[in-house]
């Protein structure tokens, strides 16, 4: 009987901790237009926040372009020599995942690609606090958030459960 309740509460912890939000969001880079030469990306990410743990998604064409990264002074100076990292996987559709809060310097060192604008600076930061919950009308009743729930409750449940089924 234990053991039941031991997996009943894993698994119900298990499903609140996944129901968690998820605040992640994979940008196309140049939105329907892509990662191409004339087009300006400081306009297109100057309304946009970056935050850690978000994906840049960079669609182009393959055989002429390319994403690297570079530092600050190569990216103004368009010099694709000793990058920091090169994010291009060969089919023209690649993935740069923003897991640092810093600035990134990317640019395409293929086709003079730089040159004609394919360059991209972004400031990653921490995501937001999520917002402060609204006040409880009914100051008589207590109630609980998920978290605080799973914290106050299911977490010493299973431990119990399970140093119960030892003995």
């Amino acid at each position: 009987m234990a053991r039941v309740a031991v997996l009943v509460a894993g698994a119900v912890l298990a499903f609140l901790l996944a129901a968690t939000n998820v605040t992640a969001k994979r940008w196309t880079v140049g939105d329907n237009k892509f990662w191409n030469p004339n087009i300006n990306y400081t306009i297109w990410a100057q309304d946009k926040h970056f935050y850690l743990d978000d994906w840049l998604y960079f669609v182009y064409e393959r055989n002429q372009y390319n994403v690297i990264e570079v530092n600050e002074t190569n990216y103004i100076s368009c010099n694709p020599n000793n990058p920091i990292a090169n994010w291009s996987r060969g089919a023209g559709r690649d993935l740069v995942h923003l897991n640092v809060t810093r600035h990134y310097y990317l640019i395409s060192g293929n086709g003079g690609g730089c040159y004609g604008g394919m360059k991209l600076a972004v400031l990653v930061e921490k995501p937001p606090p999520p917002p402060a919950a609204a006040p409880n009308k009914n100051s008589a009743r207590r109630t609980f958030s998920v978290s605080g729930f799973a914290y106050q409750f299911l977490i010493p449940v299973a431990v119990f459960a399970a140093v119960g089924t030892r003995y």
